[in-house]
């Protein structure tokens, strides 16, 4: 109502004020197009409804990050934040992530290198690499 009165010019009367406010109504409640209007009620309820089981697109994303120092990422999935394991080595590593409903790849952005490729597990909070823990050990022959 604000936008359509500050477009006409200034009432000099309340009278004028009225007439401006009415042809406002008037246009608001029986001419814009809303589903309210017998016309538009029809056009609403023969359109097809979207629902969950007549959908037939994935969940796709593509995400720019860095690799923190512990060497992983976060990725929210269903409003709940996991975090991925790269790998320490890739610290400040800028990547992109690709989303595919579960399945999740990890590209270097500057070479184009895969990094990780891995089917997220949604009840685990950390998606571990599988390397085992701590400093590769050499052995010593005997």
């Amino acid at each position: 109502m604000k936008k359509s009165l500050t477009n006409q010019p200034r009432a000099a009367t309340l009278a004028e004020l009225q007439t401006q406010l009415n042809a406002f109504v008037d246009e608001y409640n029986h001419r814009r197009p809303h589903r309210s209007l017998p016309h538009r009620a029809t056009i609403y309820t023969a359109r097809p409804k979207a629902n969950p089981t007549t959908r037939i697109d994935t969940h796709n994303r593509v995400r720019t990050d860095h690799i923190d120092q512990a060497g992983s990422i976060t990725l929210r999935h269903n409003g709940r934040l996991h975090h991925i394991g790269v790998g320490r080595i890739h610290h400040r590593t800028r990547v992109l992530i690709l989303a595919r409903d579960l399945n999740i790849r990890i590209i270097n952005a500057a070479t184009g290198e895969l990094l990780r490729e891995l089917t997220l597990n949604p009840n685990k909070d950390y998606q571990p690499t599988g390397a085992p823990k701590g400093p590769k050990r050499k052995k010593f022959r005997t």
